[in-house]
């Protein structure tokens, strides 16, 4: 049986490093390549594209081949993640049924570096025979695509940051941005509100701070940690440990909210009165005056009000218009949340 042989130290082979110079270099490089593109686009060019997706009264389909097409689906999600109907139609797949999904009243973005590519090329007459409006993003001209389009577009690329010039590493750069920027722009011109936006992104932080109210977190009923004014603390150990909330909420026979007392007041009295503890009533003792939120209110400002001066706190009673008990929120809950 064989065994497995370990070079000696100096025969081992020296490991490659990365020149900090060189590195930075390549930075600065693609930034003046970046910035190349940027003093050179043609504004009115771009301006008319823009506005020719926002005209468009059906869906607007990108495509694109290779790393092109990668970066066609990735702005077609930002759209999508706007409210505006669009998808990635793959040229290959679109040559085998897939062109079905195109209508008359659709626009068609074709995404490519060289404007050459075969399977662009290919799908273009059949896009056409659907009768959609074609538009072509290029970045080398004159190529093939943009004389089939109705539209072309030229973002200027000096050169790919690749040494042979060849890997698409910068046009794909100068593509995302040109794409995610005239997202924005449709965006802005759609008059999007912040309120819209989150509609779309429901299970992200930013949604749930628009979306999330204090009564869809908060508990209520039976849950509620509730006692009397007149009820002694020591009586109340199991409710106030119990409903895991970390305090007793101190209403009356209308339920009225009086005050709170929290786990925090316990030690406190614990610590200041001693035996005296046993006879001591919750309403002796408990906050008459708490922090308390409306059962409407946003759940992420029930979260800044808790961490809000002189000290926070970890719980809110939720109240009516006139103090009526109807349920607490806890800083437990908000950040379950995803707030």
């Amino acid at each position: 049986m064989g065994s497995l042989s370990l070079p000696s130290p100096g025969e081992q082979e020296e490991k490659s490093t990365i020149d900090q110079t060189k590195l930075f270099n390549l930075f600065k490089a693609q930034q003046n390549y970046l910035n190349h593109f940027f003093q050179n686009l043609d504004i009115f060019q771009t301006l008319t594209f823009t506005q020719t997706l926002l005209n468009c009264r059906g869906t607007i389909l990108f495509t694109g081949v290779g790393k092109s097409g990668f970066v066609a689906q990735k702005i077609s999600q930002t759209l999508i993640s706007l409210g505006i109907k669009s998808g990635f139609l793959s040229p290959v797949d679109a040559l085998h049924g897939d062109i079905g999904i195109l209508a008359s009243d659709d626009l068609l973005v074709l995404f490519s570096k060289s404007g050459n590519s075969e399977e662009l090329l290919r799908l273009v007459p059949c896009a056409k025979a659907k009768g959609a409006y074609l538009i072509s993003v290029t970045s080398v001209k004159p190529n093939g695509l943009m004389g089939l389009c109705d539209l072309s577009v030229h973002l200027p690329l000096e050169r790919e940051l690749c040494p042979f010039d060849l890997a698409p590493v910068t046009s794909t750069t100068i593509q995302m941005v040109f794409g995610d920027t005239v997202a924005i722009a449709l965006m802005g011109a759609r008059n999007l509100s912040k309120k819209e936006y989150a509609v779309n992104h429901p299970a992200g932080r930013i949604g749930k701070s628009l979306i999330f109210k204090v009564k869809d977190l908060m508990k209520k009923k039976e849950k509620l940690p509730v006692c009397r004014e007149g009820d002694l603390i020591m009586d109340q150990l199991v409710e106030l440990t119990s409903k895991g909330c970390g305090c007793l909420l101190v209403i009356d026979d209308d339920h009225h909210l009086l005050g709170t007392f929290t786990d925090g007041d316990l030690r406190r009295t614990l610590k200041a009165s001693g035996e005296r503890i046993f006879k001591l009533s919750v309403g002796e003792m408990c906050n008459r005056n708490p922090r308390t939120i409306g059962s409407d209110a946003m759940a992420v400002d029930a979260m800044q009000k808790m961490e809000s001066p002189p000290s926070p706190v970890q719980f809110l009673p939720v109240v009516s218009d006139d103090n009526v008990l109807i349920g607490i929120v806890t800083l437990h809950d908000l950040v379950s949340a995803g707030l």
